[in-house]
């Protein structure tokens, strides 16, 4: 009818709007499916990480509550996992253990909130891009060292035997060196939880092995009496409030090396977890879920949490498609605990052990970390120095060793990795590369490209890579700086003094492909003149435009003088 507008049919609307909810009713099942799937390994993961940092198993458990919701809701890896790690707990241990038995509750409560702060500040101050400078070798050594000393710390637990030592790795060993201290039942009850956990991970219940390995000898020792064998309820104190009276030094410095560890592995899991949209990843907005969740756990007597690379993992391949799977993970984990409260404290540790030691063999990545002692001398040595700090060192130490030993990589590489060649051009057009003459010619144009870092001794190496200017005449030197976007005061200074050395030859020289902001540089430092014996051309969206300008009025200048001379 004319003037009134065409009503589209009711069912034809229905049917376009519905695939929409259709989705997302998908997206909500199977983020409820995956997000209970995780609870269920949240649970003995939680409990087993705790027991790694020596305090009562619920902190973990309060951990794996409020870590996947304060994470989930705001990391943009969707679909990223905060929860208890054993690395974190194992650091936090080391951090507390000085601290008398009574204290440690409540001293890692405050290393929590410790390591969240700092986390948030590295988030806030944007600073993710120079985690990018550790190592992948000192992360890997440093993960082998970890899943090593776990592996050797829970022996004791694990077979029931007092042992002595200032690192887990000693422990282990005086555990195996004095067989005669070992319990029976309890060696009993460990190695069988270690043999469930083994069976069940070769069959389609894997992702409840934890659980079955937790529960089936827990009931043993319930049914058939072993009061010798230590259980949940023998754990000491329960989760505390943090004192503020134990503020000191080393647990700010523990805190930071937890945050360190939480966030270099949080940014190795955003690398390779794409969200399923297709949207970015930002691995600062990563640091403030992280940081967040940390203050949550925190503040409901949690440990420290991080992303967690076998439970995003296993969020991934439950089919999770939204950040909602994290937070019904978190939700499960609470409702596991609400209903089976009554029966978490007959678990027996050295079932919790068992977890343990099977959760750090499967995080030790041999097969990565054997590529890494095949790749070079520097990789290989870096791996092993990481591997023994870990071993060998309290884990908070052995962290800042591995960020120290990572900046030291990077500077020698940023000073030996540079290449520099002669750039000759040929009479069909093109370019070819030579090695760099000792001495400039007089009268001639010597074109340069390097390749590498011009920062700190990357400058430094250029310099003695330079051709030689004394004893000629009128020589140019045309040095291609594209693509570089900032050049430290050690280049300039290079820059300066090779420019007089060529001045004082009736030399100049010819920087090429400047960025506008090294420029700028260049101008406020105000080391050379740059209308004088240097002369500067900047860079162009045409490939060797810049090049070639300079060496166009190089070359009128050098005909020029030549003629003079």
């Amino acid at each position: 009818m004319t003037g009134f507008r065409q009503q589209t049919p009711r069912r034809e609307r229905v049917a376009r709007v519905a695939p929409g909810f259709q989705n997302r009713r998908r997206n909500r099942r199977q983020d409820a499916l995956a997000g209970l799937t995780g609870a269920v390994r949240a649970v003995p993961d939680g409990m087993a990480a705790a027991a790694l940092a020596g305090v009562n198993p619920l902190h973990g458990v309060y951990a794996a509550i409020v870590g996947p919701v304060a994470g989930g809701l705001g990391s943009s890896t969707r679909l990223m996992i905060v929860s208890t790690t054993g690395a974190a707990a194992l650091a936090a241990g080391s951090v507390v253990a000085p601290l008398a038995p009574a204290q440690r509750p409540a001293a890692l409560v405050l290393l929590t909130l410790v390591a969240g702060v700092a986390a948030l500040v590295v988030g806030l101050a944007r600073l993710g891009r120079y985690l990018r400078f550790v190592s992948q070798s000192v992360v890997l050594g440093f993960l082998g060292g970890v899943a090593v000393s776990i592996v050797a710390g829970q022996l004791p637990g694990l077979l029931g035997a007092p042992a002595e030592g200032a690192v887990p790795l000693v422990r282990g060993f005086d555990v195996l060196l004095a067989p005669a201290r070992i319990d029976g039942a309890t060696a009993v009850v460990g190695l069988g939880a270690l043999v469930i956990m083994v069976a069940v991970a070769r069959t389609r219940f894997a992702v409840v092995g934890a659980l079955v390995a937790l529960a089936v000898p827990s009931a043993v020792v319930l049914l058939a009496g072993l009061d010798g064998v230590a259980t949940i309820g023998d754990a000491g104190p329960l989760p505390l409030l943090p004192d503020l009276g134990l503020f000191s030094p080393d647990l700010v410095a523990g805190g930071i090396a937890v945050a360190v560890i939480v966030l270099v592995r949080g940014a190795a899991i955003g690398e390779t977890t794409p969200n399923p949209d297709g949207s970015r990843v930002h691995a600062d907005r990563d640091f403030l879920a992280q940081g967040a969740a940390n203050v949550a756990a925190g503040l409901v007597g949690g440990l420290p949490v991080g992303g967690s690379a076998g439970g995003t993992a296993l969020n991934r391949a439950a089919g999770a498609r939204t950040r909602w799977a994290a937070v019904w993970s978190g939700v499960g984990v609470l409702a596991i605990l609400v209903l089976f409260s009554g029966v978490i404290g007959h678990v027996a540790l050295p079932a919790l052990a068992a977890v343990l030691v099977v959760a750090a063999a499967r995080s030790s990545r041999p097969g990565e970390l054997a590529t890494v002692l095949r790749t070079g001398g520097l990789s290989r040595l870096a791996a092993v120095t990481v591997f023994l700090a870990a071993l060998l060192l309290p884990v908070a130490a052995a962290v800042f060793v591995g960020v120290a030993l990572s900046l030291l990589l990077q500077l020698n590489r940023d000073g030996v990795d540079l290449r520099v060649v002669e750039v000759v051009p040929r009479a069909d057009g093109r370019c070819t590369e030579v090695p760099v003459p000792a001495t400039l010619t007089s009268h001639e144009i010597t074109v340069l490209d390097v390749y590498g870092s011009l920062l700190f001794a990357g400058a430094g190496n250029l310099r003695a890579r330079l051709p030689d200017p004394a004893g000629t005449v009128g020589a140019v030197l045309v040095l291609r700086l594209r693509g570089r976007t900032s050049l430290g005061a050690t280049f300039l200074a290079l820059a300066a003094d090779y420019a007089r050395a060529l001045g004082a030859a009736g030399g100049r020289l010819y920087l090429s492909g400047v960025d506008r902001g090294v420029a700028e540089s260049f101008r406020r430092a105000g080391t050379v003149s740059l209308t004088g014996p240097v002369r500067m051309f900047g860079a162009t969206d045409v490939l060797w435009e810049s090049a070639a300008a300079p060496y166009r009025e190089a070359d009128t200048w050098v005909v020029r003088h030549r003629g003079g001379g």
